[in-house]
């Protein structure tokens, strides 16, 4: 173990708190700023080579040039898109006009047929109290409404025309592969090249992808479902029509009766938004890269067989990384019809590739770099008293009063923070996994903080599997943000998840959702409204993960946690971590 000295100075060469210029690129350290005229990911691979930054790979170069092809074909399919997009708000706007057009008519001519004529025989003023929104409207779908509804629309397709052809788009990757084979590192070049180029793109993690869909589902649900949006969406247009109240009447139910079969369909009006950058008016391509694809239960199969299929179908360009081939994601078979009709279009869209390679190159680096100066073990005194000293230094050199913080999570919930100070926290495992908590949570503490301390890491067992499973959610989170972790631990990296006789260490309620009683319904009630079983949570949860999926999880955490010991990576954090991004 080193001394405090030269600790310090790999902290104040990955901690130098002079900000950099904002930028949205946020991936691994070897992703160069992006430049006004990107070359691409195959030549950045090549130049980092060159540089004895990474060791060559023919595995990793073969990816890196299929990532170039795909590269090559995303400014002319840009444009396309922008066209397309054009074409697309111009025959919507005209459908919309036609459709309120074609309302108004069938309900004049149903006035003129003395239909109207048995309505409302008590005189009830049931469009004033869809306005003021007293309660709602009970409308009755019912046979009658459903064919309405598909000859309307029948006939907007004759006086429109279909919908505007997509553009065919480029076909995405799928890399899967060994832990530390290369996977992340290449989505990263790829996804920081595209930076200028692509308006509409995203990079997630399955953690923070599986919470975005909740908050988005949350928010639909909020928007759509409540009486009183209900009632002024309605109310703004048919209110200023010139027409009999009791024509009103009618058309109030047939737009309320269209909302509520667009609310049976949530999956895909949340896959709109999902990639949209609202910043930007102008719509184009959208790209999607997706770190981590898992099948974890059956709310996950259900949500990413939705959103995935409807991105796909609506011409975006999905780029994914796994430890497992597409067919191998789901062995136990859960919701198996769902399942393989995903998997068939992700093979249709995307070109699937294996990284061969047997090696973790985060390993590699760890040799060929400087000692796990971040990572101190055992848990003794002199261990401990290193630990208060690097604390000590490292808050003492932003210069800032040690305070407790609370941040928000989500569905209103917050994560309290006891000890921190300018961007840099410190916590105890007991607090950050001996609780319910959550990737929400971690998520919230990694974006909030560049540097995070966390003491009394135990070795891990059958006995403490839950805390286990959170501490790998948590170091994915951490890792994912770019965040400097120094911590004290019990044992070596290597011998901090063990098995024993009793059982596997995995045991999951949920693997990513965990207090979230808002999150819990809403994933009730998709799997509900698709029609789908319960089967699969929590006991074929526990099922499906098997040895070889926890050793995958096990690997992933030891082998990230060897990678954030390395310069490479604790050069990156000043660049790369939320917290440095900030406006001054």
């Amino acid at each position: 173990m080193r001394k405090v000295s030269q600790i310090s100075a790999v902290l104040r060469l990955a901690l130098s708190s002079s900000k950099r210029s904002r930028h949205t690129n946020v991936c691994r350290s070897y992703c160069t700023p992006p430049n006004p005229t990107p070359s691409g990911p195959l030549t950045s691979y090549s130049k980092l080579v060159e540089q004895g930054r990474l060791q060559h790979d023919p595995y990793q170069e073969k990816v890196a040039s299929a990532f170039q092809n795909l590269f090559g074909r995303l400014e002319h399919f840009e444009k396309e898109m922008e066209d397309y997009h054009v074409r697309l708000e111009e025959w919507e706007k005209k459908r919309e006009e036609e459709r309120r057009r074609l309302m108004v008519e069938e309900a004049e001519k149903k006035e003129e047929d003395g239909v109207w004529a048995s309505m409302n025989k008590q005189g009830q003023k049931l469009l004033g109290r869809w306005v003021l929104g007293r309660r709602q409207m009970n409308v009755e779908p019912g046979v009658g409404k459903w064919v309405s509804y598909l000859n309307r629309e029948r006939k907007l397709d004759s006086i429109v025309g279909s919908r505007p052809a997509i553009p065919s788009a480029p076909k995405g990757l799928y890399i899967y592969g060994n832990v530390g084979c290369g996977k992340t590192m290449l989505m990263d070049m790829f996804y920081s090249a595209t930076d200028g180029m692509i308006r509409h793109r995203q990079r997630f993690h399955f953690h923070e992808a599986m919470l975005k869909i909740n908050e988005q589902m949350h928010k639909y649900w909020k928007e759509n479902g409540e009486e009183k949006s209900s009632q002024y969406s309605v109310s703004s247009w048919i209110m200023n029509l010139p027409v009999d109240e009791r024509v009103k009447e009618w058309i109030a139910g047939e737009e309320f009766y269209k909302q509520q079969l667009q609310m049976k369909h949530i999956l895909p009006a949340v896959a709109d938004k999902f990639l949209v950058d609202q910043q930007s008016i102008k719509k184009g391509a959208s790209i999607l890269c997706f770190d981590e694809i898992q099948t974890v239960d059956v709310f996950a199969i259900v949500a990413l067989s939705g959103i995935m299929s409807r991105l796909l179908n609506t011409g975006t360009v999905l780029v994914a990384t796994s430890n497992r081939a597409p067919r191998e994601l789901n062995q136990d078979g859960m919701q198996k019809e769902i399942f393989d009709k995903f998997i068939s279009k992700l093979e249709k869209h995307c070109e699937i590739i294996s990284i061969g390679s047997e090696v973790d190159y985060r390993r590699v680096a760890a040799k060929n770099s400087v000692e796990h100066v971040h990572y101190l073990w055992p848990l003794n005194n002199a261990v401990m008293e290193e630990f208060e000293k690097m604390w000590r230094q490292v808050t003492d050199q932003y210069g800032g009063e040690l305070t407790s913080a609370t941040l928000p999570v989500m569905f209103g919930r917050t994560v309290d923070v006891p000890e921190s100070c300018k961007g840099v926290a410190r916590f105890t495992f007991e607090y950050l996994c001996g609780r319910p908590v959550g990737a929400a949570d971690y998520i919230a503490v990694a974006k909030n903080y560049h540097t995070i301390f966390i003491s009394e890491i135990p070795a891990m067992s059958m006995e403490i599997r839950d805390k286990a499973r959170r501490f790998i959610t948590l170091v994915d989170e951490l890792y994912n943000h770019h965040c400097c972790l120094v911590s004290s631990a019990e044992t070596p990296i290597d011998e901090l998840f063990q098995g024993t006789a009793e059982g596997t260490l995995f045991d999951l309620e949920s693997f990513q959702f965990e207090t979230e009683t808002e999150d819990s319904r809403l994933r009730r009630d998709v799997l509900a409204e698709g029609s789908i079983s319960a089967a699969g949570s929590p006991s074929s949860i526990v099922k499906m993960l098997s040895g070889e999926e926890e050793m995958f999880a096990f690997a992933r955490a030891a082998s990230r946690l060897i990678e954030m010991q390395t310069p490479l990576y604790l050069e990156g954090v000043r660049f790369l971590h939320p917290y440095f991004h900030q406006p001054k």
